[in-house]
């Protein structure tokens, strides 16, 4: 759960620091005072989309900061912060973002700096931010099948992955005879283009290493004059007129002399005497190979085109010859399967069709799981929505086969209700309004949130435009929700705001001709002024004081019942 966030220099607030407890907690406030500012700063700690806008006024950046706890070891985001290399201590994860005005930030997890994206991956596992206008799962079509997969996890988890690595393999394929399957006229001009290619690699003769020996010969040659010169004169001086190994040869009979008498000279003796013959070993050497010196323009001439016919070919099929060499294998393989295309799309072909039936299979198979899943998921959402006062509502998952194969087997899957008796269900997008959505996202959260390992779940006015009866089922739903999941609900009903665990009051004040937004957390008295405010509007009287404080009894009472 969320268990401490800090925000400096973001929107109007410059400096708070909140702690959260697990169960449900509500942000009341007057419309404007920045409850929803809040939620902003959880998005983007969660890895959501900023930008310098975000940072408050005379500010270089904004700072975001949470602190996680985790229970469960078994929580996805351990997976994640294995794969990202992140250490984590006492089940404890801290996720903090700067925005600089720059319009760039600085994302770390647990200290360690990570890229957005991974920010973004691992709050997806932490935090689960609901809107009112955020039923994008509920009204993307495409989206049912992943919430119906993950309805039947358990069951479906391991068909998925056969299918899935099935299901790559055959892609692939696909893919391999659509490159092979090419009209006659591109063929050959591929086979034509290939068979030059490789004729110009061939007649290269192209060796490992060789330009490096090339560079270094032309070097030698072009420098001839300078290592012959001064080679030469390295020889005089050990072995010509001057005589130097002579006069070392001197030093060393006469330091062997004085040797045999003292024993002081016998390391300096063998020292020259080491030096003599190394010295004249070099001598010879540098003889031998001055002896096979021998100047050859045109040789230099040779270096000079086959480098200029090495750079040429670079420039054409790779920046190495490593890469052109690995390049000539790629087109023999490839020419290979032009020039013999017809027996190899007749064994690809052969191979696709038996993909096909494991294929076919396997999609059964989850078609099977999934529709028996989808008639407990119609039971536990309508038995959900009849206790969110949509008794009539009749909600199915309808089923259409794809007549190919995707990544979630052969299935299309779109949810269908009907809210009014005597009308056929349609499809949720299209006839459900916002109030609907709101309630069938409540279901949905409700079945969902003891299995989805989210640690936080935050309502952001998910109740707006409800009221009555169905405001006091919605409060209770989520009050449901948090039995399971730590659960964050900025909302102006005083149904929800009595069924709270911990409620904060939000509140916006001018100071220095500056707006500051501070939080408070509330006790038992200041929950009925607050909850009589939320009923009445600005004037509190006797009376709403009395509802404020029967509603908080009523809700203790069915919380009570709840837990």
């Amino acid at each position: 759960m969320l268990r401490e966030l800090s925000i400096r220099n973001f929107a109007i607030i410059e400096d708070l620091t909140v702690s959260f407890s697990g169960g449900l907690t509500v942000l009341t406030g007057e419309t404007g005072a920045g409850k929803s500012i809040i939620i902003d700063a959880v998005h983007l700690l969660a890895g959501g989309r900023g930008n310098s806008e975000f940072i408050r006024h005379g500010a270089k950046k904004a700072e975001l900061g949470g602190l996680f706890q985790i229970s469960s070891s078994g929580h996805p985001v351990y997976k994640k912060l294995e794969d990202a290399g992140i250490e984590i201590e006492e089940d404890t994860i801290i996720l903090r973002r700067d925005l600089n005005d720059s319009g760039k930030s600085v994302c770390r997890v647990n200290g360690k700096l990570v890229p957005l994206s991974v920010l973004r991956d691992i709050g997806a596992s932490l935090i689960d931010i609901h809107g009112q206008h955020e039923n994008q799962e509920l009204m993307d079509e495409k989206q049912h099948i992943y919430l119906l997969d993950h309805f039947a996890e358990e069951q479906l988890t391991p068909i998925q992955d056969l299918y899935g690595s099935q299901y790559d393999e055959y892609r692939s394929l696909k893919k391999e005879l659509a490159s092979i399957s090419i009209d006659e006229q591109l063929m050959a001009q591929r086979i034509d283009l290939y068979q030059f290619q490789m004729k110009e690699l061939e007649d290269a003769k192209l060796k490992l290493g060789e330009e490096d020996e090339l560079l270094d010969e032309r070097r030698r040659l072009m420098n001839f004059n300078k290592i012959f010169e001064r080679s030469n004169a390295a020889y005089e001086a050990i072995q010509g007129e001057s005589k130097g190994l002579d006069w070392i040869g001197n030093a060393m009979g006469a330091l062997e002399d004085a040797a045999n008498v003292d024993e002081q000279f016998k390391e300096a003796s063998e020292s020259v005497t080491t030096a003599f013959y190394a010295l004249q070993d070099a001598a010879y050497q540098v003889k031998n190979v001055l002896d096979e010196l021998e100047f050859d323009p045109a040789r230099l001439n040779e270096v000079e085109q086959r480098l200029a016919l090495l750079q040429n070919l670079k420039r054409k099929y790779g920046s190495t010859i490593e890469e052109i060499l690995a390049y000539y294998d790629k087109i023999k393989t490839e020419l290979n399967e032009l020039l013999n295309r017809d027996e190899i799309l007749q064994v690809k072909e052969q191979k696709l069709l038996k993909m096909e039936a494991v294929l076919n299979e396997l999609a059964a198979e989850l078609s099977t799981v999934r529709k028996a899943a989808a008639h407990n998921l119609s039971e536990a959402i309508m038995a959900e929505l009849r206790e969110l006062h949509m008794e009539k509502a009749k909600f199915i998952v309808n089923f259409d086969e794809l007549p190919y194969f995707d990544a979630n087997g052969k299935d299309q899957v779109i949810f269908y209700i009907s809210t009014n008796v005597g009308e056929p269900p349609k499809s949720l997008p299209k006839i459900a309004s916002g109030g609907e959505l709101s309630r069938m996202m409540l279901a949905l959260k409700t079945i969902f949130s003891s299995s989805n390992g989210i640690t936080s779940i935050i309502f952001d006015e998910v109740d707006t435009g409800v009221s009555g009866r169905v405001a006091q089922a919605i409060a209770e739903k989520i009050a449901a929700i948090s039995i399971n999941s730590q659960v964050l609900c900025i909302s102006h009903l005083p149904q929800v705001a009595a069924m709270a665990d911990h409620h904060y009051f939000i509140k916006k004040e001018v100071e220095h001709d500056r707006t500051f937004t501070s939080l408070l957390e509330i006790d038992t008295d200041a929950r009925i002024e607050e909850v009589s405010r939320m009923i009445s509007g600005a004037e509190i009287t006797e009376l709403t004081l009395q509802h404020a404080t029967e509603l908080l009894n009523m809700a203790n009472e069915r919380k009570k019942q709840m837990r």
